[in-house]
Formats: C-alpha cells, sequence, structure tokens
C-alpha cells in the first residue's frame, strides 16, 4: 500500500482526504499494509501523490483551474458544460448488456451458462465497463476496442458479487432486487459457475480484442489479473473475512481503508487502466486514471457504508443494516455519518482534479460518473 506522510507533516502539502483523517484520526501513519497480506505489487505511483500535469493530450492549466481555494489548497475547477448523463448512462449499459449477451450465450451444460448468465445479466450499475469505455474515449481511442474488455471486467465483477453473498462469504440472499445465484442454483453450481466466468474473461478479452496491439493485449490482461488476485480483490476479502465481525479481529480506519482499496477501489482502477492503455493513453494519463480510479473506487464503499445504515432493503435492492448486525467495522461506525459524508465529497473532490488539463468534453463522463457514485441513493 502507498505510504502517507507522517503527522509532522504541514496539511498544506496534504491532500484533502490526507487532511481530513490526519485532523480527526492523528497518530500513526495510516495505508501500512496489514502484516499478513503483501502490500499490492504493482508499480503504482503514491495514492495520493499529485501527478505533474505534462502529458501531450492535457489542455493548459489555465483554461481549466480557478482561482478559488479550499481550505488548506488550491482547488481546480473543470469546465461544467451541459452533459446528459442519464442518458449517456442508458446509452452505455444498454451497449455493454448487449455485449455481455453476446459474449456468453447458452451453451452446454446448461445449468452453469444459466447461472452465469443470471448474475452477468441481473442488471446493476455497469460501473466497471463504463470507466473502461470512458477511460479509452478520454484519451483519444476508439471504444470498440475496449468493449471486449469491458465486457471481461463485467464478468469478473459478477462472480466477485456471486462468491461474495455465498453463506461462506458475506451470506446474503438478495442481490439487486433478486435472489442471489447461490439461492436460486445452489452453492457448488454458483462456485463454479464464478470459476467459469473468470476464465471466460479472460478469453474474452484475448479472442475478441480486434485492431489493438498484441502487447497493449497482454498488459491489460497482466493488469486485470494482477488487480483482482491475491494483491487486489482477493487480498481485501481476505481481511474484510478477518477483521470487525463478531468473534474477528478489531479494525481501525487504516485496515479498513486496506480492505476497500483493494476489494473495491481495484477492480475500478484494472477498469480504467485497461480502458486508457487499449485507447493509446501515455504513461502519465495511464497514472492520472489509476489515482482517479482509486478515489472514485474508495468513494463508491464510503457512499455503500453510508447508504447500508440510512436506507432499507427495498430502497438498495439488497440486505439493508447487515453490516452493522454483523458487527463489521465501516466508515459511520469509525467516522460517524456526517464525517463519512465529509470524507466522501473529499474523495469526490480528488478524483476529479485527476481529469484536469484533459479534454473537458471528453472529460464529462468520469466526471459526472464520480458525482453520480457520490450522490446515488442504492
Amino acid at each position: 500500500m502507498c505510504n502517507l506522510l507522517s503527522s509532522t507533516v504541514s496539511f498544506d502539502s496534504m491532500s484533502l482526504c490526507t487532511t481530513f483523517l490526519h485532523r480527526y484520526f492523528s497518530g500513526n501513519p495510516r495505508f501500512r499494509h496489514c502484516s499478513y497480506l503483501h502490500p499490492l505489487n504493482h508499480k503504482l505511483k503514491s495514492f495520493f501523490l499529485p501527478i505533474p500535469n505534462t502529458g501531450t493530450r492535457f489542455l493548459p492549466h489555465t483554461a481549466a483551474i480557478s482561482d478559488s481555494a479550499y481550505i488548506h489548497q488550491a482547488q481546480p475547477r473543470i469546465r461544467n458544460d451541459p452533459f446528459d448523463f442519464k442518458s449517456y448512462m442508458l446509452h452505455k449499459i444498454s451497449a455493454v448488456n448487449q455485449a455481455l449477451d453476446a459474449a456468453l450465450p447458452v451453451r452446454d451444460p446448461i445449468k452453469i451458462h444459466e447461472s452465469m448468465r443470471y448474475s452477468l445479466l441481473l442488471g446493476g450499475k455497469r460501473i466497471c465497463p463504463i470507466v473502461c469505455l470512458a477511460a479509452c474515449h478520454l484519451v483519444g481511442g476508439d471504444e470498440s476496442k475496449a468493449m471486449p474488455s469491458a465486457a471481461a471486467l463485467e464478468m469478473i465483477h459478477a462472480m466477485s458479487l456471486m462468491h461474495d453473498d455465498l453463506p461462506c462469504m458475506d451470506n446474503d440472499d438478495l442481490r439487486r432486487g433478486r435472489p442471489s445465484n447461490h439461492v436460486v442454483f445452489g452453492e457448488r453450481a454458483t462456485v463454479l459457475a464464478g470459476y467459469a466466468l473468470i476464465a471466460s474473461a479472460f478469453e474474452h478479452i484475448a479472442t475478441a480484442t480486434q485492431g489493438v496491439a498484441p502487447a497493449k493485449i497482454l498488459r491489460v490482461i497482466g493488469e486485470l489479473a494482477q488487480l483482482i488476485g491475491a494483491e487486489g480483490v482477493v487480498g481485501g476479502q481476505v481481511v474484510d473475512l478477518r477483521c470487525g465481525g463478531k468473534g474477528q479481529m478489531t479494525i481501525g480506519l487504516e485496515e479498513l481503508e486496506y480492505i476497500h482499496l483493494h476489494k473495491t477501489a481495484s477492480s475500478v482502477e484494472a477498469s480504467a487502466v485497461a480502458g486508457a492503455v487499449l485507447g493509446g493513453a501515455s504513461e502519465e494519463e495511464i497514472e492520472r486514471l489509476r489515482k482517479y480510479s482509486r478515489c472514485a473506487g474508495l468513494l463508491f464503499q464510503v457512499v455503500d457504508d453510508i447508504l447500508d445504515v440510512t436506507k432499507s432493503s427495498e430502497e438498495l435492492g439488497k440486505t439493508a443494516g447487515k453490516d452493522s448486525a454483523a458487527g463489521k467495522t465501516t466508515y459511520p461506525k469509525l467516522l460517524g455519518i456526517e464525517k463519512s459524508r465529509e470524507m466522501a465529497e473529499k474523495l469526490k473532490r480528488e478524483a476529479q482534479e485527476q481529469l484536469v488539463g484533459f479534454d473537458p468534453i471528453k472529460a464529462a463522463p468520469l466526471i459526472s460518473l464520480v458525482d453520480f457514485i457520490a450522490y446515488r441513493d442504492k
């Protein structure tokens, strides 16, 4: 994980999110990885270190930055041209759903394919595939070249939800307003269908991606495998299972953030990086999108924790209050509702700061997506 600044560093040199957490939770530096897991092992710049704005596709800073400032640092303001985010999302969700349906037809054995398709086509926000497509477009790429990877990302996401709901994991019988996969098909079928979805995801990237250099396809496969594996999503789930439940280890903010940067933000990061690579991004652009996606992914989890204690099961389409009932640690439990909302607002701003200097029209979907994540109601 990223090494954060010690308590002797001034607020002026910190990010907004770091400042917030430092102010309310001073003491040991954050983001030290748990002793029983290695940190993410890919070459990332620090989550909170600024990345210079010198890429060739960036517009001059003066075109996008306001003179206004927040309390601790100047805040870039992104041009807010009218953008119909609802229509954009409906169009992209429809395109992704069509790609998913075509990528995974019903074959023998029928039961396992029906189980795979049940969770894959059950609906949802399609955040990961949309981030992939939007990142590709942002850097000047052709979205059709990123669609196989976008579909693959949703396959992996569906697998993670199927396994997450199992009785041996989070034990939830409701997903997206419908019975969870294991309730419909049985636990053994759900486990096997999840394995099959992972294999199908990588097969789809390798065989369906057209017009892209093999080296870029290999990089996407490598990034995706690393970020969802034992040092990414799986690592976050391992810590989640060992910490915070009844009879389990009590955790603090440092461990909670480790869980969600790995369990949730890693998937969003893989999506942004895949789209950027396939779109022909520079290394600097890829790093900016890494930071954007990590902020956005952590924001998603903070908001999810808030909704879990403020909304009903009917409103959420999944079991509300489950984490509290299980004694698990959440952001509202550690920070309270209001400070969790403040943290969410600062993460939103930090994510959007990474898009300053890109073409504002091409950046509009990713700017609006962060607003959507921050202000969603389920």
